[in-house]
């Protein structure tokens, strides 16, 4: 038998406490050995304002309520780019530059 899904324990907790499924946040999951408890860490939010202000941005992006940001370059990588667009010279410089 496997373990209990975040999703299944935040519809839960959700009926429970009579509030939107939508404003749970479900983490730290810690099944017990030999199953039938579970031990979880919960928040209840009132709207989807305070949580967007309290909550840490990783979680609000596994909750599906942000959306991941595109990766930038390294502060470093920036730098080596620019060193080596300032070697070139015409045409190169713009064939030379890395997006």
């Amino acid at each position: 038998m496997g373990y209990v899904s975040k999703s299944q324990i935040q519809q839960a907790v959700a009926k429970k406490f009579k509030v939107d499924a939508g404003l749970v946040i479900v983490y730290g999951l810690r099944a017990k050995f030999g199953g039938g408890k579970t031990q979880v860490f919960c928040l209840i939010y009132k709207s989807l304002d305070a949580m967007k202000k309290f909550e840490p941005k990783y979680r609000l992006i596994r909750q599906g309520v942000v959306e991941k940001e595109k990766i930038k370059k390294a502060r470093r990588t920036k730098k080596e780019d620019k060193n080596k667009k300032k070697k070139l010279r015409g045409i190169a410089k713009t064939k030379g530059q890395k997006k």
